[in-house]
């Protein structure tokens, strides 16, 4: 049995909870990544290729960020432009596209990954907050949606 939940004052709603730490987040993310001119799309693509030991297939990134092909290939197509990633069609299949890391891309891993943490740094949260906000938000999107 689900819970009985009748929407009343706005601060009270986990929705508007969540809408409104993520644009605190948008904010803090566009304030750390802006000296790369990334955006934070194109910061956890790069984090995608980064932990997936890329190359990787354009429908993989989606996968693994939860974004469709109408979102993605215009934003991989800017990461390209500004010399983040390369795409690589197949010698087996042409039809098929790798996006790998460009020598910029591979670069700046470590200088982002720091500034980030020298950002998290000024947040007053242990690493062990941290990790149980992370789970308890994870949980919250597998009640709603059990296939992520």
């Amino acid at each position: 049995m689900g819970l009985e939940h009748k929407p009343n004052k706005l601060d009270d709603e986990l929705c508007f909870a969540i809408y409104t730490a993520q644009k605190i987040y948008n904010k803090f993310y566009a304030s750390a990544l802006k000296d790369y001119k990334l955006t934070y799309p194109q910061y956890i693509t790069l984090l995608t290729l980064w932990e997936n030991n890329e190359p990787m297939m354009i429908k993989e990134i989606g996968a693994k960020l939860n974004l469709d092909n109408g979102t993605l290939t215009p934003l991989l197509k800017r990461m390209e432009k500004d010399g983040w990633i390369e795409r690589k069609h197949s010698d087996e299949d042409g039809r098929r596209v790798y996006i790998t890391l460009s020598k910029k891309g591979k670069n700046k891993k470590y200088e982002i990954k720091g500034k980030l943490t020298s950002c998290f740094a000024n947040v007053d949260m242990t690493a062990d907050e941290y990790q149980k906000d992370v789970s308890l938000i994870k949980s919250i999107g597998r009640r709603i949606d059990p296939e992520l």
